[in-house]
């Protein structure tokens, strides 16, 4: 199981360490509807990274059992798949970084978070966890991993639960910060979000280079 969990935190930091959910939870907690939405979205985060490494786990059963010891062509390759298709993620983040003196733009949904109901937000977040493309690489990386450790289902539920509590990490730590606390972190969630995004680009790409060559390199090692 030790094996499992490290092969899979560093993938969970990759979910967990992105700047744009990041963002729409902070400009949730500075709107004036901050419980509902920010809750909302956080149950929504939550929900879709348990349903993307579930669902990937899962699939990775079709995976013929193979000795510990012994090559593993087929996980391999997928690694090798999934790496360099995250490497690719990060050439396109590298060149979408905004010009010296040019303003980051941010995704357009953005500017309705003040609207949102706590339905929507919750939706919202489901989207960006299970459905964006950087997320569902990492979370099939994840599953991967998992589905092909051959763990008892409790153990690969013990994975499971750690790997969505380090990923949902820095959405829940400023929403439950602010349940607890809303007047002291309004000014540093502000200087947070300021900073996210004009790094947002160059964040992602460093980050995606890394999990990339992480999981060609294991993909290779398989063989």
């Amino acid at each position: 199981m030790g094996g499992a969990i490290g092969d899979t935190l560093p993938l969970a930091l990759g979910i967990a360490i992105s700047p744009i959910p990041i963002i729409a939870a902070i400009l949730m907690l500075l709107s004036p509807k901050a419980r509902g939405t920010s809750v909302g979205f956080l149950l929504g985060w939550l929900l879709g990274i348990i349903v993307a490494v579930v669902v990937f786990t899962l699939l990775s059963g079709i995976i013929p059992a193979a000795d510990p010891d012994a090559s593993q062509p087929i996980g391999g390759t997928i690694k090798i798949v999934l790496g360099v298709l995250l490497l690719l993620l990060a050439l396109r983040q590298w060149r979408s970084r905004p010009k010296p003196g040019e303003t980051a733009a941010l995704p357009k949904w953005m500017a309705a978070i003040d609207q949102m109901t706590a339905g929507r937000s919750l939706g919202l977040a489901f989207i960006l966890a299970a459905v964006n493309p950087k997320n569902l690489l990492l979370a099939a990386g994840a599953g991967v991993a998992i589905g092909t450790a051959g763990l008892s289902v409790g153990a690969d539920i013990v994975v499971i639960v750690i790997f969505v509590i380090v990923a949902a990490s820095s959405v829940a730590i400023p929403v439950i910060g602010y349940l607890l606390a809303a007047d002291r972190i309004r000014g540093p969630l502000d200087s947070l979000r300021g900073w996210l995004v004009g790094n947002n680009a160059t964040v992602m790409s460093v980050l995606l280079l890394v999990i990339g060559v992480v999981l060609i390199g294991k993909g290779i090692a398989a063989f």
